[in-house]
């Protein structure tokens, strides 16, 4: 990440920086976004509505996961990168290594805790009588990629900050890649059902893990010795403080998650539509609209390296532009996927597999009622990553938990009581827009701040 004018975060354009982080990060939450879509899928061809509803139950424990690779990834890396912009290699070296450990340990925990409550997890994640064995087949397997999924997606972050962007999409790539191919073979070659789909992401996983493994042992910027990877309880502090926004985002969103799937169980049943149909609706919403978030979050990652390394260098009006063009990349993305969401909801939905005429009604609404505000939900994920990168870490935590815990939850808790199942999917608007609001404001008064400090250290300089 050197040139002959020092290191490209703090020297070249913020556009350009921007476009080569952005990118390949964007595309590689993309690939991790697709192996549940793609799953989802070939699911719903070959299995149905209940196997799709089985996806949505099972979803909360790959939240988990992506939840602690942000808390120990994100840390990680933003620790890392400030540690670099004040010159500091020796400390930087500590943190990657650190951030390895705990990823791992954090995977291989999380397998053994699953497989001792799977069953009573996936019931307490919403699963129906029908649903709970296709739960359970799928989910019982796809544990076993948990460590490797955690180090490829946590390590992706430390990857990228030690200024590889390409090959950490390249390590998710692979693997998404090879889980589309043994998808199809396994699910209808080899006639495996659920079991083929489960298979196959555990491969890909265990790919990526790998490559991700092979680039950390061998870093450009540094170079880490088995001695880093001891657990310092300053660092580990310092680092989950700076990975808790996004990891808090993660957990609000699995806690969502559940009393969303609960809540449609119960209110599904005193429907026209029954349990599983708002329940397979709701797990395939959840995921397209994972894809356009993980656009979202790809910026806000790509963001991540450029304004830690200004901050932590004194180059306040670096950190001021990247912000703002951030903002303004993923509220031009938030638009598109809004007018998608609103225009396609039919077309999107059959790409899962056929359904009843109740079925597609459902989701059609889902869609057009629950993501309304879609075009505003940029804000508030690029503000938080933004605190946490400037290492305001509980301005970034607090912010994370606006929309899903302070506004959502509450909502989908109280207005089915009132409304019944309509309840849920207005739910979501009224969340998107309190937390955009508030997330614009925080913002903006940052902007101002940033102003200022750039103004003071110019006429220090001068």
């Amino acid at each position: 990440m050197e040139n002959k004018q020092g290191n490209i975060l703090g020297t070249q354009p913020i556009g350009q920086l921007l476009l080569k982080f952005a990118v390949p990060s964007i595309i590689a939450m993309q690939v991790s976004a697709l192996y549940n879509i793609v799953d989802q899928i070939f699911i719903g061809h070959s299995v149905g509505v209940l196997g799709n509803a089985a996806t949505n139950v099972a979803f909360p424990l790959s939240t988990v996961c992506v939840a602690l690779c942000l808390l120990f990834g994100v840390g990680g890396a933003a620790n890392f990168n400030l540690c670099m912009g004040a010159g500091d290699k020796e400390r930087a070296r500590h943190f990657v290594g650190n951030a390895v450990a705990l990823l791992l340990l954090s995977g291989i925990l999380l397998s053994l805790f699953s497989f001792i409550l799977l069953e009573p997890m996936m019931r307490f994640f919403g699963a129906t009588p029908d649903v709970l064995g296709y739960a359970l087949e799928y989910t019982g397997i796809t544990l076993w990629g948990f460590p490797f999924l955690i180090i490829a997606n946590g390590g992706a972050n430390l990857v990228r900050a030690d200024g590889s962007p390409k090959y950490s999409m390249m390590c998710m790539l692979v693997g998404a890649i090879i889980n589309a191919v043994l998808d199809p073979l396994f699910i209808f070659g080899f006639d495996m059902g659920m079991k083929g789909a489960a298979w196959a992401t555990v491969i890909g996983q265990v790919v990526s893990g790998l490559m991700v493994i092979v680039y950390l042992s061998h870093m450009k910027t540094v170079k880490l010795s088995l001695s880093d990877l001891k657990l310092s309880g300053k660092r580990v502090v310092q680092i989950t403080s700076l990975g808790l926004a996004g990891c808090f985002n993660q957990l609000a969103m699995m806690v969502v998650q559940i009393t969303m799937n609960n809540t449609l169980t119960y209110y599904g049943g005193k429907s026209a539509y029954g349990s599983e149909i708002p329940l397979a609706c709701a797990g395939i919403i959840a995921k397209v609209n994972m894809i356009y978030f993980s656009i979202i979050i790809g910026i806000s990652q790509g963001l991540q390296p450029i304004v830690s390394f200004n901050y932590g260098a004194r180059k306040y009006g670096r950190v001021h532009d990247t912000y703002r063009l951030a903002l303004i990349s993923a509220t031009v993305v938030s638009t598109l996927a809004f007018l998608c969401f609103q225009l396609f909801p039919r077309q999107i939905t059959s790409l899962f597999g056929q359904g009843s005429e109740e079925y597609f009604r459902f989701a059609e609404n889902y869609f057009r009622t629950f993501l309304f505000f879609t075009f505003l939900n940029g804000i508030q994920p690029i503000t938080s990553n933004f605190f946490t990168a400037i290492g305001k870490a509980t301005r970034g935590a607090v912010l994370a938990l606006t929309r899903q815990i302070i506004f959502l939850l509450p909502l989908i808790l109280i207005l089915p009581m009132l409304i019944g199942i309509d309840g849920v999917m207005y739910a979501g608007p009224v969340a998107d827009f309190a937390a955009a609001v508030l997330a614009f404001v925080m913002g903006f008064i940052s902007l101002k701040q940033l102003r200022k400090m750039e103004a003071e250290t110019n006429l220090l300089e001068e």
